[in-house]
């Protein structure tokens, strides 16, 4: 498989900088891919991805991850729940500045928005979300999730913020206001500042080292001092100091 050749093609294409990838996971995946529709050469596959709309949207779901629900993690999520409670609103900080990253079908953000409705009510917050993938953000903005991406939301939650219409859940629209979607490559593109809290879980261990090391890097500069990041339950930081951050619970660390 001539994978620099497709590589270089999908920047072309897409946008997307898949050397970033650890390259064994990644060429196992689009292989797969591959097998799934009947392909056996890149010029083959590249040929489909120019014809048919819906495999590319099927490669970019594979490739960009796109798995997510609410409160992933529910016992790690009631933890960060403690920290926003105990450190972002202590001596009085009234809205709170947050970004989602790599937010899939925006299912972290609405939950981030949610339990900023709980702790501080009509305040001014601000919640970025951004993904790579135009499609899934659109997805997002709608708010309409199934059962299984609603399975964690407690029965309270599920009934204040969402309407059940058929077997679809829709989040109610003061949460969707509080959330702003923007496309974004965590590789490629500038990164906003002043965040109090940066979420970006299950997305970087995709990715090869150096390329992990300059992104933790950029979430560091991206922060306010005493600012958090929240990583994903596989994403423990080992050499957080070496980023500027203190570690204060399994899965958060504080910039320093």
């Amino acid at each position: 498989m001539d994978l620099h050749y497709f590589q270089d093609w999908v920047l072309k294409e897409f946008g997307i900088n898949l050397k970033a990838y650890k390259q064994n996971q990644l060429q196992r995946r689009i292989l797969s891919l591959m097998s799934r529709v009947g392909v056996n050469s890149v010029e083959e596959y590249i040929k489909l991805l120019k014809k048919e709309p819906h495999q590319r949207k099927k490669f970019l779901d594979f490739i960009t991850i796109n798995v997510s629900e609410f409160f992933r993690n529910p016992e790690i999520f009631d933890d960060l729940e403690k920290k926003l409670e105990n450190e972002l609103f202590k001596e009085g900080k009234r809205s709170v500045k947050i970004w989602s990253a790599a937010c899939s079908i925006g299912a972290e953000p609405y939950s981030l928005a949610i339990i900023l409705d709980e702790l501080a009510h009509g305040m001014n917050h601000k919640i970025i979300a951004t993904d790579i993938d135009s499609t899934i953000i659109e997805r997002a903005k709608k708010g309409e999730y199934t059962n299984s991406e609603i399975k964690n939301i407690k029965n309270s939650r599920l009934q204040k913020y969402f309407k059940k219409m058929d077997d679809k859940y829709y989040i109610e629209q003061k949460i969707k206001n509080m959330v702003t979607f923007k496309k974004h490559d965590l590789i490629l593109d500038n990164y906003d500042k002043g965040f109090d809290l940066i979420v970006c879980r299950n997305v970087v261990i995709y990715f090869n080292q150096d390329v992990k090391e300059d992104i933790y890097k950029k979430f560091r500069d991206s922060l306010k001092p005493n600012g958090l990041l929240f990583v994903g339950a596989t994403e423990s930081i080992y050499n957080y100091k070496d980023y500027g951050f203190e570690k204060v619970s399994t899965f958060i660390y504080r910039k320093l």
